[in-house]
C-alpha cells in the first residue's frame, strides 16, 4: 500500500472516529430526561371574619405570632350595636311593666272605685224600686195614669240594668286581666328577651376570635378601618394539617393510587425525603387535558389532582414550599 493509500484510510478512519464520537454525545446529550413532578406545600388557612360592620379598633396580634383557639384577636367598634342595645332594654322594660300589669291586675284603688260605682247604681235601684211600688199603688186605684206607671216601671228597670253593669265592672276589676291578656303580655316579654340576646350575640361578635390553634398568616385590615360584614380581617394557618398538592398527567400516575405511599423531597430542607400517603386523587378540569396534535400512536391525555399526606409531621415545613416526587 503507497503512501497516498495510507493518507486515504488515514482520514476515513478520522472522520468514522469523529462520526462515532458526534453520535455517542448525540445519544447522551439528547436522551430525554426524566419526568420531574413537583408538587406545593399547602395548610389549611382560615379567614376571621365579621358579623358586625363597623371600625377596626384594636389587633390584639401581629403576623407570624403564635394563637390558640379562643383568643382574642381583634376588636371592632360599633355604636350602631351599643344604639339597638339601649332600644332592646328599652322595649324589655316596656314588656315586663305590661306583662306586671296584665298579672296583678287592676290597683285597688280602681277595685275600690269600682265598687262604690256598684253600690250606688243599688241605691239607685232601692229607690226606683220604691217609687215604682208608690206609682204601682197609685195607679191599681185609679189615681194615675198607665203613662206615669209605665215612666216609673222603666226608671226602675234603667236602674236595675245600671246596677248590674257597675256589678260587672266590679267584678272586672277585682279578677283582673283577661287569660288572653295575659299571654299577649308574656309573648312581648319573650319577644323583647329575644331581641336582647339577638343584640348581645351581636356584642359578643364585636370580639374576633381565633378558630384554632395557628399562626397569623396575614392582616388585611388596618387599625381604624371601616369593617363591612363578613369582610375577612385576618387568616390563620394551621399547621397541624399540612399536605402536598400535585397535578400529574395520568400516563405518569404510576404507583399514585390511593392508599399507597410514596417519597418526595423538599428542597428547601434539604437533602431529606419523607414519606406521603395518598389520599385524593381526582381528574381535573378540560382545560388541564394534554390534547394529541398527531392522529397516529398518540390520545388526549387529563391531567389529576393528587394530594399527599405526610406520615409523619415534617419539621420546619411551611406552605408554598416545592416538593418533589421521588
Amino acid at each position: 500500500m503507497n503512501k497516498d493509500q495510507k493518507s486515504l484510510w488515514l482520514g476515513i478512519g478520522v472522520v468514522l472516529a469523529i462520526v462515532a464520537i458526534v453520535a455517542v454525545i448525540g445519544l447522551v446529550v439528547l436522551q430525554p430526561e426524566p419526568e420531574m413532578i413537583t408538587g406545593e406545600i399547602c395548610a389549611d388557612e382560615y379567614r376571621v371574619a365579621n358579623k358586625v360592620p363597623g371600625r377596626l379598633s384594636q389587633l390584639f396580634v401581629e403576623e407570624g405570632q403564635q394563637v390558640h383557639a379562643g383568643d382574642t384577636l381583634a376588636f371592632i367598634s360599633s355604636p350602631e350595636v351599643d344604639a339597638k342595645m339601649q332600644q332592646a332594654r328599652a322595649a324589655r322594660a316596656a314588656a315586663d311593666a305590661q306583662s306586671t300589669k296584665a298579672q296583678n291586675g287592676a290597683r285597688q284603688q280602681q277595685i275600690a272605685s269600682a265598687y262604690e260605682m256598684w253600690q250606688k247604681a243599688e241605691v239607685g235601684v232601692d229607690i226606683a224600686k220604691k217609687s215604682f211600688d208608690r206609682v204601682q199603688t197609685l195607679y191599681d186605684k185609679k189615681v194615675i195614669s198607665a203613662q206615669k206607671r209605665d215612666e216609673a216601671e222603666a226608671q226602675y228597670r234603667a236602674a236595675v240594668a245600671t246596677s248590674n253593669a257597675a256589678k260587672l265592672q266590679y267584678d272586672m276589676a277585682r279578677e283582673g286581666a283577661q287569660s288572653e291578656d295575659k299571654a299577649a303580655a308574656s309573648a312581648l316579654v319573650r319577644q323583647a328577651d329575644g331581641a336582647v340576646s339577638e343584640v348581645e350575640s351581636y356584642i359578643r361578635d364585636r370580639y374576633l376570635l381565633a378558630p384554632c390553634d395557628g399562626e397569623v398568616a396575614e392582616i388585611y385590615a388596618k387599625h381604624s378601618d371601616l369593617i363591612g360584614t363578613g369582610s375577612p380581617v385576618m387568616s390563620i394557618l394551621d399547621m397541624s394539617n399540612v399536605w402536598i398538592t400535585i397535578s400529574v398527567r395520568e400516563d405518569l400516575l404510576g404507583d399514585l393510587r390511593v392508599g399507597n405511599t410514596v417519597e418526595v423531597k423538599i428542597p428547601a430542607l434539604g437533602d431529606n425525603t419523607y414519606t406521603c400517603k395518598v389520599t385524593y386523587l381526582k381528574a381535573m378540569a378540560t382545560y388541564a387535558v394534554w390534547r394529541a396534535t398527531k392522529i397516529n400512536g398518540q390520545y388526549d391525555v387529563k391531567s389529576f389532582d393528587v394530594k399527599l399526606v405526610p406520615t409523619e409531621p415534617i419539621p420546619d415545613v411551611r406552605p408554598g414550599m416545592t416538593a418533589i416526587l421521588l
